[in-house]
């Protein structure tokens, strides 16, 4: 039995196989629309691990940088107190520099005032001593330049008042 009563070829197909072409297509349908279903099922799956995953690495990404924040505000504090330790000890390096040349300039003065003193008093023991052979010494020089021995005794009144 033919659809169409009047014969255009091929574009008049017989009703038997155009049932079993329905039949076909549904059956092709069902089975299709099932798998695209799962297809469906599998792709938003997939699609809500990435997102989570995508999330995870957000978060992990944002902790990092928090943690990275931190660190380096550590290490920025740890660089200004590096720094005024640094400071404070070139500080007191300095006043322990000051303090031992003041130190050593006192030293110095009171071992030249001690020095000076000693020189004074070696000085007056010298010249002491020197008081007591005065007299000899001179006589012996007057000797030599006379020619003639003079005893210190033969001494004249007007050379002890000199």
């Amino acid at each position: 039995m033919e659809l169409i009563p009047m014969d255009v070829g091929p574009l008049n197909p017989p009703v038997e196989g155009l049932a079993a072409a329905v039949v076909l297509f549904a059956v092709c349908h069902l089975v299709v629309r099932r798998l695209l279903r799962r297809i469906d099922h599998v792709l938003e799956a997939r699609r809500q691990a990435s997102d989570g995953v995508r999330r995870q690495a957000e978060d992990a990404r944002a902790q990092a940088e928090a943690g990275r924040a931190e660190v380096r505000a550590v290490l920025a504090e740890a660089r200004h107190d590096a720094a005024s330790v640094r400071r404070r000890a070139e500080e007191e390096g300095a006043a322990l520099i000051a303090a031992a040349h003041a130190d050593g300039v006192r030293q110095v003065d009171e071992m030249l005032a001690e020095a000076a003193a000693r020189i004074e008093s070696d000085r007056r023991a010298a010249e002491a001593e020197l008081r007591g052979y005065a007299s000899e010494l001179a006589v012996e020089l007057a000797s030599r330049v006379v020619g003639e021995p003079i005893s210190p005794a033969s001494r004249t009144p007007a050379a002890e008042t000199r």
